[in-house]
């Protein structure tokens, strides 16, 4: 059957990593001291070093792998507003004012990537194709059409609904009972983003060095020493930007951070009429499961890109390709036969109250905790606090100002991560 499922060129590497263009990182020693270093070589990270160097201040980014390694290149491409809990939720947890301030900002992240696109001249491969959320229980259609009846109180989501007699409009799949069309939610092309972000960073005059693991960090006078598998250094201010594969480097983020693997495969190239006829738009798409699926077609139209929470545990990209793949059919019998040509995995950075965080400790920023939705909320954050970092931004974001909750007994293994993937499935099954 494995023989069946895969091409022969099967990679478990991100789809995103085979077509990405190569980006020519000057090799360079560690510098004795620098006034930034930021430690992660994502979205985060490298959003924070673009404002850094732009004030001239010395910016070095180390990674433990090449830039970009983690989720930065292993995401689905998929840009919204990049809240998960309510808005009703948010005010009964804050009050009305800091709801509307956090709502704001999840608005302000997604505008910032068009800014990236059209001011600074970013190739995201950037498109306003829109979201389409499907119903996975009939009841869940009608809590959908309440939604976006209400509209938002603070976005303008210009949202509509799509009944299940229109679907053929939107998807070509029985599977769902109607769903909720989003117009402003955007996809990215991965591939080029994150190595045109790069490029830009490198021509502002930051440092970039890859497989350089930083071992420590220690306060010293009024700065850091840091310890790195290449030697060490003594850095002003650090900008920590490791999110969902932050470990014991600072023990306070880790408790406060649940690293939950994420799941993708990239089917191998499919007819154009089948594409056509299952996907008519170019729409981002996901569901009101809680385990949610989350896909798209990729940016030639030639493949789905489909991911997901498979499994009870993590597991390895040949079980969880299996797992997604039947899934992908469950929701489009015409692929039974499509196979599989990448299975990857990342972890996503998940915090207890569902909302991302930054903020400053002395010197150390950070942002961090995107829960799934990073694409934007990461690279605005990053940009927020290489601003705080280097002096010119001095109004706090609205997630500094909300605590950031750990769990007694949490020191970052998620231990609790298999029961409540037990129990999601549960409520999907039963749509509650």
């Amino acid at each position: 059957m494995r023989a069946e499922l895969f091409t022969n060129d099967y990679k478990t590497t991100p789809y995103w990593q085979d077509i990405a263009p190569k980006v020519e990182v000057p090799e360079t020693s560690l510098p004795d001291e620098i006034d930034i270093l930021v430690i992660g070589a994502g979205y985060t990270g490298l959003n924070a070093a673009l404002q850094t160097a732009r004030e001239g201040l010395g910016t070095l980014v180390l990674d433990a792998e090449h830039p970009g390694w983690g989720c930065s290149m292993r995401n689905g491409g998929q840009l919204s507003t990049s809240l998960k809990p309510s808005f009703s939720k948010l005010a009964k947890r804050y009050g009305t004012d800091l709801a509307v301030a956090l709502c704001q900002e999840g608005q302000t992240s997604l505008d910032y990537m068009h800014e990236l696109s059209s001011q600074e001249g970013l190739d995201l491969g950037l498109q306003e194709v829109g979201r389409f959320h499907g119903a996975h229980k009939r009841h869940l259609y009608e809590s959908l059409a309440r939604e976006c009846e209400a509209a938002h109180p603070v976005w303008k989501t210009d949202a509509f609904m799509v009944p299940k007699t229109e679907m053929a409009s939107e998807l070509g799949t029985d599977a769902y009972h109607g769903g909720m069309v989003l117009p402003r939610h955007c996809s990215i092309d991965v591939s080029r983003y994150l190595p045109s972000l790069l490029n830009k960073v490198l021509s502002v005059g930051a440092i970039v060095r890859g497989n350089c693991r930083v071992n420590s960090i220690e306060r010293c006078g009024n700065g850091f020493k840091v310890t790195t598998s290449a030697g060490s250094l003594k850095a002003g201010r650090i900008i920590l930007a490791t999110n969902g594969y932050s470990g014991a480097l600072s023990p306070w983020h880790q408790r406060r951070i649940i690293p939950i693997g994420s799941y993708v495969i990239a089917t191998d190239e499919i007819p154009k009429e089948t594409i056509d006829k299952l996907f008519p738009t170019d729409r981002v798409l996901s569901d009101t499961r809680k385990l949610v699926y989350y896909y798209r077609l990729s940016p030639d139209r030639k493949r789905i890109l489909f991911g997901g929470r498979v499994s009870l545990r993590e597991t390895d990209p040949h079980n969880s390709a299996a797992k997604l793949h039947k899934d992908m059919v469950a929701l489009f019998p015409d692929l039974a036969d499509v196979r599989v040509s990448h299975g990857w995995m990342g972890f996503v950075g998940y915090t207890f109250d569902t909302l991302a965080h930054c903020g400053e400790d002395d010197g150390l920023y950070f942002a961090t905790g995107y829960c799934g939705s990073g694409v934007g909320m990461a690279s605005y954050l990053g940009m927020r606090m290489g601003r705080k970092a280097a002096g010119t931004e001095k109004t706090p974001s609205a997630f500094e100002r909300i605590s950031y909750p750990t769990r007694p007994l949490y020191t970052g293994n998620p231990w609790f991560l298999a029961p409540s993937v037990l129990v999601y499935r549960l409520r999907d099954k039963l749509g509650v």
